[in-house]
C-alpha cells in the first residue's frame, strides 16, 4: 500500500472517532410526521450529527441506526451498521427477471425462466456465505467469449494503465465465465472489496451504501444471445470486465468508497446527485494519461461501441466538479455525448472527499 493510501485510511480512522462521538450525542427526541421534511429528513427538528464525516463501520463492526424518509415510494431503512444490513433483493427497481417490453429478451420465455432462477438464487444468498456458482449453458458461454474477445482487443489502447494492470490478475478465458466467489477473493485479497450476488438494479441508497462497506452489488444473468454486444441492463459482462477489475485496484477502490460514505445518511437530493456522480465516474469515468485519453468507468469498458464513440473525436470531455450541477443520465439514447475527464485518482478522490464533507456540514 503506497503512502497517500495509508493517509487516507489514517484518516479515515480518526474521523469514524469522530462520527461515533457525534452520532451517539445527538438527541434521543422520538420522530414524528414533522421530522421528515426535504432537508433534514432524518434526524430530530434542530439536531445535527456533527461535523466529522459520516464514516462507514468495518463489515465487522456495528453503529446505531438512524430512520430515513420514505424516497421514491420506497421506505429506505435506517442507515447500516453492516453489509449485513442492506437487503439484495428487497427492492428490485427493474432489470430483474421481468423485462421490459422493448428488451431483446422478452419474447424468449425460456430466457426469462432462467433469468428468474438465477435471480432467486441471489435473493437467497447470505452474507458469509460462499456465493453459488451458476452452471452457464454452452450458449451463454459463448455469449461471453465473443464479448471478451472484442472487448480485450480494445483494451491496450483505450483502457486506463490502472484497469490494464488489475486486468491480468484475473486470468480471464473466453471458453469459462468466472464465478463470483473466485473474483470477489481477488479483490478482496488486493483492496479487501467483496462481490455480493444481487437479483437485479437496487434501490439507488442501497447500493450506493453497499459501497461504504467495500462491497459491490453485482448481477450473475447474461445478455440475450440475439445480440451479444449489446445490453440495455447490467449483466455477468458488464459486472465482470467493466467493474472487478477496478475494483481490484486501489487508487479507484478508495474513489468508491468514498461515493458509498458520502451516500450514508445523506438526503434524498444528494443520494440522487451521487447517483449521478457514481454514474459520471464508476460507469462512464475517464482520465487523461500521457497518451491521451483513457477510459476508466464500467459502461466503457464493458461496450465494445462506447469505448471506440469516446476515441472517436465526437464526444466532449469536461473536468469533473463534485459540487456542481450534474447533467441528465441517460443510456438508451445512444452513446454518451460528454464525458468527465479526471486528471488522476487521487485527483478526483479529493474533490470526492471535499463534496462529503460539505454535505455532512450542511445535514
Amino acid at each position: 500500500m503506497n503512502s497517500s493510501c495509508s493517509a487516507f485510511h489514517a484518516k479515515m480512522a480518526v474521523l469514524q472517532c469522530q462520527f461515533i462521538i457525534a452520532y451517539h450525542s445527538r438527541s434521543t427526541t422520538p420522530l414524528n410526521k414533522k421530522h421528515f421534511c426535504s432537508k433534514k429528513c432524518f434526524r430530530p427538528s434542530g439536531h445535527r450529527l456533527g461535523t466529522g464525516i459520516r464514516i462507514a463501520p468495518t463489515q465487522s463492526q456495528q453503529l446505531p441506526g438512524y430512520p430515513l424518509k420514505v424516497w421514491n415510494a420506497i421506505e429506505t431503512p435506517s442507515i447500516p451498521r453492516s453489509i449485513h444490513d442492506i437487503p439484495n433483493g428487497d427492492h428490485i427497481l427493474g432489470f430483474g427477471a421481468n423485462l421490459a417490453k422493448d428488451h431483446p429478451g422478452y419474447h424468449d420465455e425460456e430466457y426469462k425462466r432462467r433469468r428468474s432462477s438465477i435471480a432467486d438464487m441471489a435473493k437467497k444468498h447470505k452474507i458469509g456465505e460462499q456465493i453459488p456458482a451458476i452452471e452457464y449453458t454452452t450458449e451463454e458461454i459463448d455469449v461471453w467469449g465473443q464479448v471478451l474477445t472484442k472487448l480485450s482487443a480494445l483494451y491496450p489502447t483505450h483502457a486506463c494503465k490502472e484497469y490494464l494492470e488489475s486486468f491480468r490478475l484475473f486470468n480471464f478465458s473466453p471458453n469459462r465465465i468466472p464465478q463470483l466467489e473466485e473474483l470477489s477473493q481477488i479483490t478482496g485479497h488486493h483492496t479487501g472489496w467483496k462481490i455480493r450476488p444481487v437479483a437485479g438494479l437496487l434501490h439507488p441508497r442501497q447500493f450506493l451504501n453497499g459501497l461504504a462497506f467495500k462491497t459491490f452489488h453485482s448481477t450473475q444473468y447474461i445478455r440475450h444471445p440475439s445480440n451479444p454486444i449489446y445490453t440495455p441492463e447490467p449483466d455477468i459482462c458488464h459486472e465482470i470486465l467493466g467493474h472487478v477489475p477496478m475494483l481490484a485496484h486501489p487508487d479507484f477502490a478508495q474513489l468508491a468508497e468514498l461515493i458509498g460514505l458520502a451516500s450514508l445518511g445523506a438526503s434524498d437530493k444528494e443520494i440522487w446527485h451521487l447517483t449521478k456522480l457514481y454514474w459520471y465516474t464508476v460507469e462512464f469515468g475517464t482520465i487523461l494519461e500521457d497518451d491521451g485519453v483513457k477510459a476508466f468507468g464500467a459502461g466503457l469498458l464493458s461496450s465494445f461501441g462506447e469505448i471506440q464513440h469516446m476515441k472517436s473525436g465526437k464526444p466532449i470531455f469536461q473536468d469533473l466538479d463534485p459540487f456542481a450541477k450534474l447533467p441528465k443520465m441517460s443510456y438508451k439514447d445512444g452513446f454518451q455525448n460528454m464525458y468527465f475527464l479526471c486528471h488522476s485518482f487521487s485527483d478526483v478522490s479529493a474533490k470526492i472527499q471535499s463534496y462529503l464533507e460539505t454535505i455532512q456540514s450542511a445535514n
